[in-house]
């Protein structure tokens, strides 16, 4: 079993002894499992796969990676903590590029990048409430409990579409 594999397996569990655990842990809880699903479905797989374009849309497996490591940093570095774009290399003049991968990356890297954004993620999540709130310039105001809902979903989706794009890369089903 995989390093990625066995954080799938202990995530699935922490979520699953949540079950009648309180508001943060249940939502803690799920939002690890999905990061750790995404990367589960990406272990694996070659470089040349990782960036293979198998729908329309720029949707690939290392494309969702640096998609998701850029999410996790909107919404708990930026938005949370109020860092800048410039921070983190950041530049959407050129409109909507979180799906770019860099030629220099690999998946190693990727998947590397995505666990530390997350672990950043958890560390801001833990100075604060579920009730904290901060501006965020669409929405007006947003909860802490909001933005991690939000992941849920977010992640949630991605991971979906991460299980149809491995089906296709080598016919690999299931949650692992």
């Amino acid at each position: 079993m995989s390093g990625a594999e066995q954080g799938l397996e202990r995530a699935e569990l922490r979520a699953v002894q949540a079950a009648a655990a309180g508001e943060r842990e249940v939502l803690e809880s799920f939002l690890d499992y999905l990061r750790e699903a995404v990367l589960a479905k990406a272990t694996g797989l070659s470089d040349a796969d990782a960036r293979r374009a198998l729908v329309p849309s720029d949707t690939t497996l290392a494309g969702m990676l640096v998609h998701l490591e850029i999410v996790e940093r909107r919404w708990f570095q930026m938005t949370l903590h109020g860092r800048t774009r410039e921070e983190f290399g950041l530049d959407f003049s050129k409109g909507d590029t979180t799906w770019e991968v860099p030629p220099e990356a690999t998946l190693d890297s990727l998947a590397d990048a995505y666990r530390a954004a997350c672990a950043d993620s958890r560390a801001s999540a833990a100075e604060f409430g579920l009730d904290h709130t901060v501006p965020e310039a669409e929405l007006g105001r947003v909860s802490l409990r909001w933005i991690m809902v939000h992941m849920i979903e977010e992640t949630g989706r991605h991971a979906g579409h991460a299980d149809i794009l491995r089906e296709q890369t080598d016919g690999r089903t299931g949650q692992r």
